[in-house]
């Protein structure tokens, strides 16, 4: 199995496949140079176009910090449930 490209990575092969459309590639050309389907480079185009790699990079960021917080917003909730409950006489 292939492994997936790094963010930063995609953003480089986005601007590859608009160097060689520039040069008179066709996109479906171009998308094959870079060792993807079209539907992938669409996809990639849609989340990432028009982002620098540091941009890129800080968005993947927040992604994780996002994900961690809700994670211990959700372990918080629960410990406030049980000890509602708990106080109510409910164990």
């Amino acid at each position: 199995m292939a492994r997936r490209p790094k963010p930063e990575e995609i953003v480089a092969k986005l601007r590859q496949v608009d160097v060689l459309v520039s040069q008179g590639r066709t996109v479906a050309d171009a998308v094959r140079s870079i060792g993807v389907t079209e539907v992938t480079y669409y996809r990639w185009r849609k989340e990432f176009g028009g982002l620098k790699v540091d941009q890129v990079k800080r968005l993947k960021d927040l992604e994780t910090e996002n994900q961690r917080l809700r994670k211990a917003v959700a372990d918080l909730t629960l410990d406030k449930l049980i000890l509602a409950e708990a106080a109510r006489g409910n164990y």
